[in-house]
């Protein structure tokens, strides 16, 4: 590449170490100098930065091996994980997890910050230890960077602003999409259940389904292999993943009572998170011996008059699950009981109605999900232009007509 001149990160940059002061030193803290951890560089969405959380004294700052970096450097965290980068905009410290780049007089910063993103993978591989990985200073100073001169610097750091700006707004216009496309449902889903309609009755659940609750097994003991659905088990699907239940050996053999029959149902009683309590999801066809943890209860309906698809979706339904959530007790751990199971009323139609409703709202959810799957995979795609645009501004690539072309496909507009 003509005018391209081929160095490393130490050539062209200054590297410099963090450290953190004694935490428990007040006097340490609270000063003037901005000080950043790779934790507070996650949750940043924009490249700048000029706050942190935490901040150094002067007195701090002295009792460490950080030292300010002046503006516009680049700092890259380079353990748990390796690979946030921010731009600082005013003079910062960092932690003993983090490296700062001082770019040298023929190196754009913004050029550098995009560069270390496009080879996030080569810094991983570089990184050692067995706890977690950590980039050193040598390895990170040995890292190949190719130089084009200053002024194509910034024509690429342009035309990578550029794009990298449209994958964003498009990138959040697929996630606004699919979580409106997900709300759609919930209100739909809470439409139906909402109101007792006319020829609806309504009993509470103890009168139609029987509760039991899980048993808590022992791994390797001596007794029957079979497989148990826990909480990890329940997702957003309203359904058990049959091919992702975990098998234990058992005491003894398994008894009939926590035996589970195609339509049981399974709540999330407790596990010490309050907003998973009242999750449900429905036991299909059972091939084997699955069996389901203490952390949940079965409910199995003896009613003719209650199909157990229709009861899956009134228990997921927003209305009914916040009344599941709200009922859970418990001081230290919320937990859900099988009283109050029992008294939970449920809104019914005749079956044939019911099976209308499974129905159109089954349908409505297959719809949701086509949508989650198109979403999901335009974000997928608007990543790897990402990376392909990276690439290429970095092996000379650029040309104007590519520019021109990717940045509207990102826009969307071809």
């Amino acid at each position: 590449m003509g005018g391209w001149q081929d160095v490393t990160i130490g050539d062209a940059c200054q590297v410099v170490n963090g450290g953190t002061p004694k935490t428990k030193v007040s006097e340490y803290w609270d000063g003037p100098h901005a000080w950043i951890t790779p934790a507070e560089m996650g949750r940043r969405e924009s490249p700048y930065i000029n706050d942190t959380g935490r901040t150094l004294s002067e007195e701090g700052l002295s009792k460490c091996s950080a030292s300010l970096l002046p503006p516009c450097s680049v700092i890259l965290s380079s353990r748990a994980p390796i690979g946030h980068l921010v731009i600082n905009e005013v003079p910062m410290a960092t932690n003993q997890g983090c490296k700062g780049l001082v770019p040298g007089s023929e190196l754009h910063h913004k050029f550098l910050y995009y560069y270390l993103h496009s080879v996030v993978d080569l810094l991983n591989d570089l990184g050692t230890g067995t706890t977690f990985k950590e980039l050193s200073a040598t390895k990170l100073k040995g890292v190949p960077i190719s130089l084009p001169p200053l002024p194509e610097q910034e024509r690429i750091v342009a035309i990578l602003d550029e794009a990298v700006a449209a994958i964003a707004a498009a990138t959040a216009n697929a996630e606004t999409n699919l979580a409106n496309a997900r709300e759609l449902f919930e209100n739909y889903v809470n439409r139906v259940f909402a109101q007792k309609q006319n020829g609806w009755r309504e009993t509470a659940l103890g009168n139609v389904a029987a509760f039991k609750n899980g048993l808590n097994f022992t791994k390797n003991s001596t007794g029957e292999i079979v497989k148990i659905v826990g909480v990890r088990n329940f997702q957003s699907n309203h359904w058990v993943p049959m091919d992702e239940l975990d098998a234990v050996q058992i005491e003894g053999a398994l008894s009939e009572p926590y035996t589970l029959r195609k339509h049981d149902i399974l709540t999330v009683r407790s596990n010490g998170n309050r907003q998973l309590i009242g999750r449900c999801i429905l036991v299909g066809d059972v091939p084997e011996k699955v069996s389901y943890s203490g952390f949940t209860i079965r409910i199995r309906v003896h009613s003719s008059d209650l199909d157990p698809t229709y009861l899956i979706h009134y228990l997921r339904s927003g209305v009914v699950r916040e009344k599941l959530v709200k009922s859970g007790g418990g001081t230290n751990i919320s937990n859900l009981n099988q009283k109050g199971l029992s008294v939970l009323a449920v809104r019914m139609p005749d079956r044939d109605e019911q099976s209308e409703i499974v129905m159109r709202v089954e349908a409505v959810k297959a719809e949701i999900e086509r949508l989650a799957l198109s979403y999901q995979a335009k974000a997928s795609s608007l990543t790897e232009l990402k990376q392909s645009i990276l690439h290429k501004a970095f092996t000379g690539e650029l040309t104007a007509d590519f520019d021109a072309t990717n940045v509207a496909l990102a826009k969307g507009e071809v």
